[in-house]
């Protein structure tokens, strides 16, 4: 059994289904990403994940736990951390108040955790007391991330990590999810830049209209005539 096992997910918004029979898997330590067109559910299947949206049938485990009717709160708990794409930062909260609040579940805050964090954002304990909302998209990327490792999650779900950064900035973001996949943390990435993301993952899910299309290693989804032409502009 993988480390989240996704099977037959229905969800949606309200009334509204979006996901229809959606099957996901990431094993422990492994690298996913999800691609397809724009609508397709692909920041719904995180969010749905993370509780966040309607639930409406099917099956979500994590660590061998269900956990498809469990409160977002409790969902960091079981060791999965989310940086949605939009608003992830305090913006009023300085650079080491938005880490802090990363681990807000902990009685005490773990120095050593935050230590690490430094250690694999430089940029963060330099700016530790500048406002966030005043950083970069970058270093705002950075940020959202090094909170969300704060709990040292077995999973890592990232939704469009390079929108809005720099094309010079993009490999660089690209560098740094490589890095904590390698030192063992389970990666699940929605990004709009699908080549790339697919190079570098494990496996990739492609989904259209809210329905599993195609699921395959990232090389041989790159090789694939019809996805490159139908989902990656040939």
């Amino acid at each position: 059994m993988g480390l989240l096992e996704v099977s037959d997910l229905d969800a949606g918004y309200g009334d509204l289904q979006i996901l229809e029979g959606v099957d996901m898997t990431v094993d422990g330590g492994e690298y996913v990403t999800i691609v397809g067109p724009n609508g397709a559910g692909k920041s719904t299947v995180m969010k749905s994940i993370f509780g966040l949206t309607s639930y409406m049938g099917g099956s979500i485990e994590f660590d061998g736990a269900e956990i498809s009717s469990s409160r977002p709160e409790d969902i960091i708990a079981t060791g999965i951390g989310y940086v949605p794409q939009n608003d992830n930062v305090f913006a009023s909260l300085s650079v080491k108040e938005n880490l802090e609040m990363g681990a807000y579940i902990l009685d005490d805050l773990p120095e050593d955790r935050l230590r690490g964090i430094y250690d694999r954002f430089p940029i963060l304990e330099e700016r530790k007391s500048q406002k966030a909302g005043t950083m970069s998209g970058g270093q705002q990327q950075m940020l959202a991330m090094g909170r969300a490792l704060m709990l040292d999650p077995d999973l890592l779900m990232l939704d469009e990590p390079s929108a809005g950064l720099a094309p010079d900035l993009v490999d660089d973001m690209f560098d740094r999810i490589d890095e904590i996949n390698d030192d063992g943390t389970a990666i699940l990435l929605v990004e709009q830049n699908a080549k790339e993301a697919l190079r570098r993952c494990d496996r990739g899910y492609v989904l259209v209209q809210g329905r599993n299309r195609y699921v395959d290693s990232g090389d041989a989804l790159l090789a694939d005539e019809q996805v490159r032409q139908d989902f990656l502009g040939g």
